[in-house]
Parts: structure tokens; C-alpha cells; sequence
């Protein structure tokens, strides 16, 4: 692994902690699944879609911590860069800009600085993926109806990290030569909301023209 690697993988980066599966559960078994295939160069395409015998909610939910996970190192790794001074604006350029509403104190869509907004949707993801009423982690517990609802905001909210960082800092991500490393990993994600239609394509819109730079 390159140097540049390793400080994309160094913990002392991460954004958040990150979130692990319990070794010996289900969660943690499909994990090294999804995990080998990876590893095994398989297509990113062929990589994403539901093993044989496996229930797809789990096969979702394994991945969208894990897409918390690497997207929050990912953004850790810039966000000394993303300042209120740098960042203003939680955008994707000037067409694209993101506002931030929840149940608590900002009921409205509000506008944002980018590290405010990266704040409050790290923040509220974790809250998601520990409820244990969303994403239940014992063999045979249900998935509640509001799971694909939820995990489709999680998700949508996660690709604006990405939209993010490719239009206002990958200049910084340039400097560190871990561009095929992000841009594999939003391929994957990319992939993977595809295969099981977890974001509108409308919304995918802002990086259409990243796959040119990624060799796509």
C-alpha cells in the first residue's frame, strides 16, 4: 500500500469511529463476503450484486455502514481543508447546492457550511445504523417497514460527500495520488445504489462527468 494509501486508512483521520460488525454474526459473515469479493478483483459491477441464499436487506444494510465507514475516511483525510473560510456553502459548485433538515432543530431545509453540514449528517447516520429498531443486528430480528426509506436518505446524503469533496477538494486527494482509490471506492457505491435503485438517478447527476476522469 502506498504512503499516499495509508493516510487515507489512518485512523487517527477518520472523521468518525468507525462502526464494526460483531465477529460471529451474520452481519459480520456477509461483511467478509462483500469484503473477499472486493479483494478478489472481481467487477465492481458482478462485486455488488445479492450472494445466492442471502436476504437482500442484510446485504444492504452490511453495505451501507461500510460505505459510512469509507466515506468518512475519505472525508476525514480533506477535512482540515473544508473550513468554514474554504466551504461556506455545503455545495457541489454552483449548481448544486445541499441544506440540511431534521427532526430537531432544523425542521426546515437550512443552509450550511460544508463542515456543519458534515457534522450534523455524520452525527445523524450514526444515530441510524446503532438503532437497533432500524437496523436490527440478531439473526432473525425484522427489518421494519421504514428500513429501505431510511437507508435510501442515508445513502442519497452520503453521495453529496462525495459530490463535495470530487468538486472542491480533489485537488487535495490529487496531492496524496489516492484518486484510484476513491474513485474506486465511488464506483462501488455507484454501483451498488444502482443494482438495487436506492437513489433517483436525477440525483447522481453532479458527478455524471466524473466517470470520464476516472477511466470509466
Amino acid at each position: 500500500m502506498s504512503h499516499a494509501l495509508k493516510q487515507v486508512f489512518n485512523k487517527d483521520k477518520t472523521f468518525r469511529p468507525k462502526r464494526k460488525f460483531e465477529p460471529g454474526t451474520q452481519r459480520f459473515e456477509l461483511h467478509k463476503k462483500a469484503q473477499a469479493s472486493l479483494n478478489a478483483g472481481l467487477d465492481l459491477k458482478v462485486a455488488v450484486q445479492l450472494p445466492p441464499g442471502e436476504e437482500q436487506n442484510d446485504w444492504v444494510a452490511v453495505h451501507v455502514v461500510d460505505f459510512f465507514n469509507r466515506i468518512n475516511l475519505i472525508y476525514g483525510t480533506i477535512s482540515d481543508y473544508c473550513t468554514e473560510q474554504s466551504c461556506p456553502v455545503m455545495s457541489g459548485g454552483p449548481k448544486y447546492e445541499y441544506r440540511w433538515q431534521d427532526e430537531h432543530k432544523y425542521r426546515r431545509p437550512t443552509a450550511l457550511s460544508a463542515p456543519q453540514y458534515m457534522n450534523l449528517l455524520m452525527d445523524w447516520i450514526e444515530v441510524q445504523i446503532n438503532n437497533e429498531d432500524i437496523f436490527p443486528t440478531n439473526v432473525g430480528t425484522p427489518f421494519p417497514k421504514n428500513f429501505l426509506p431510511v437507508v435510501k436518505k442515508i445513502l442519497s446524503r452520503l453521495f453529496r460527500v462525495f459530490v463535495h469533496v470530487y468538486i472542491h477538494h480533489f485537488d487535495r486527494i490529487t496531492q496524496m495520488g489516492s484518486e484510484a482509490h476513491v474513485n474506486t471506492c465511488y464506483k462501488h457505491f455507484y454501483y451498488f445504489v444502482k443494482e438495487f435503485n436506492l437513489i433517483d438517478t436525477k440525483e447522481l447527476e453532479p458527478l455524471v462527468s466524473v466517470w470520464v476522469g476516472s477511466g470509466t
